[in-house]
C-alpha cells in the first residue's frame, strides 16, 4: 500500500512570520537579535490553524547577512530555536548565502524547498509557499507550489505572478484552508 506524502505550506520569514526592521536606507532588514524578534499579529493562530489541517509547516528564509559579515550564524539559529520552541514547525531551511555565491538553496532558486520535500516526503502538488518578496513567489513555482504573496512596498510584485495576493500570513491561511476545504468537498 502506497503511503501518502503529505502537503507542506513553506514559510518565509522575516516579513512573514516575524517584524521587520527599517533603519533609514528604505530597505527592510531582519531582526539583528533575539530581542529584537516578534511574531507578526495572527501568526501564531494562523499556523497552528495550518498544522491542525494536516499541513507540514516549514521555514525557508534567505539569510545573506551571514555571508556579508554583519550577522552572525549563531543569532540566526537563535531566532530559530525561538520559533521551533513557538510555532508547531517540522523544519527550517536557511540559506547563508549572497547573491553572487552561485548556490542552488538561495532563493529564487527552489533547492530549500525541493530539499525538504525530499528530507520529509512531501507532496509537492498539494503545497503552498508563502512569501513577501518574488523571489519567495518564483521559488515556490519553480518547486511547484501555489503561492501567496504578502503584499509590501518592497514585494516586487511586478516580477512575479502569484496565486494569491494577502495582507498577512493570517489571510493567506485562511485561503489555503478554504482551498482544501472546496478540494475534500469534491
Amino acid at each position: 500500500m502506497p503511503t501518502q506524502l503529505q502537503p507542506a505550506v513553506f514559510l518565509d520569514r522575516d516579513g512573514v512570520l516575524n517584524r521587520t526592521y527599517e533603519h533609514g536606507d528604505g530597505v527592510t532588514h531582519p531582526p539583528d537579535c533575539l530581542a529584537e524578534f516578534e511574531l507578526l499579529p495572527g501568526v501564531p493562530a494562523a499556523v497552528s490553524r495550518l498544522a491542525d489541517a494536516g499541513f507540514a509547516l516549514v521555514v525557508v528564509t534567505n539569510q545573506p547577512d551571514v555571508a556579508r559579515g554583519t550577522q552572525s550564524r549563531n543569532r540566526v539559529e537563535e531566532m530559530h530555536e525561538y520559533l521551533r520552541r513557538e510555532l508547531p514547525l517540522l523544519d527550517i531551511l536557511a540559506c547563508y548565502h549572497d547573491r553572487g555565491d552561485g548556490c542552488s538553496c538561495r532563493k529564487p532558486k527552489p533547492g530549500m524547498i525541493l530539499e525538504a520535500a525530499r528530507r520529509w516526503s512531501l507532496e509537492m502538488n498539494g503545497s503552498f509557499l508563502v512569501g513577501d518578496r518574488w523571489s519567495d513567489i518564483v521559488a515556490g513555482q519553480a518547486a511547484g507550489c501555489r503561492t501567496a504573496l504578502v503584499e509590501t512596498p518592497y514585494s516586487g510584485r511586478s516580477h512575479c505572478a502569484p496565486d494569491r495576493i494577502v495582507p498577512g500570513l493570517p489571510e493567506a491561511a485562511a485561503w489555503i484552508l478554504g482551498l482544501k476545504e472546496e478540494r475534500g468537498a469534491s
